[in-house]
């Protein structure tokens, strides 16, 4: 039996905030940014909220052609990423 993993997501909503583009200290680029997502529930719209990451020139590019409330629609993959704080 062969081994299969996909992972690909497509979101597609409004930025809630402009996007932050920061330098790691490898010198890379990377760009953080919230996008609202709309669905319908029972009848009902609600919106999900995600945090995004983009790398390198993808990162560059959105944080130059997108604000708060911009349209987007974007491609990749999700992780899953869990905390526990100090209390």
């Amino acid at each position: 039996m062969a081994n299969f993993n996909l992972n690909k997501v497509i979101l597609g909503g409004r930025l809630t905030s402009n996007p932050e583009l920061k330098q790691i200290p490898s010198g890379v680029t990377v760009c953080n940014f919230g996008i609202a997502v709309n669905r319908c529930y029972h009848g009902q719209n609600e919106t999900d909220f995600f945090n995004c990451t983009a790398w390198r020139a993808t990162g560059e590019f959105i944080n130059k052609y997108f604000g708060r409330g911009s349209s987007i629609c974007i491609t990749g993959s999700i992780q899953n990423r869990s905390w526990t704080d100090q209390q």
